[in-house]
């Protein structure tokens, strides 16, 4: 026997579509000021953490929008609600984790060397 939903929830795979990507419009706008507050502050010595607050909110979003897309998709393809969101939720949450902490080596990374050890292109 098959599990067919009544009512796919395409409401919620588009509201979680639409939720990591202006979170992710956010984070791409914070993360431009950031960098370009970095030189200002090198010169005043001021502790460059307090930006990890500003990211976090963005990247929370962010999360949010793709464990709900994740988890409606599922749903969407048969699994019920129960198996979607218990599959949707691990999966989203490791993959932001291992994101955000690429972020913040990168970075720490490029504050320390400068946004020029970044260029990849120059390699070749």
């Amino acid at each position: 026997m098959y599990y067919y939903s009544l009512q796919p929830p395409y409401f919620l795979l588009l509201v979680g579509f639409l939720t990591a990507l202006t979170s992710g419009f956010a984070l791409s706008g914070t993360l431009k000021v950031i960098v370009q507050k970095w030189p200002s502050e090198r010169s005043e010595n001021s502790k460059p953490r307090s930006s990890w607050k500003q990211l976090f909110v963005p990247f929370l979003g962010i999360t949010g929008g793709i464990c709900l897309f994740l988890s409606s998709g599922l749903e969407i393809f048969g699994f019920p609600s129960f198996l979607a969101l218990g599959v949707g939720l691990p999966i989203s949450l490791l993959t932001c984790l291992l994101v955000w902490i690429q972020l913040g080596s990168m970075l720490a990374f490029a504050e320390r060397q400068g946004m020029q050890s970044l260029d990849l292109d120059s390699l070749s």
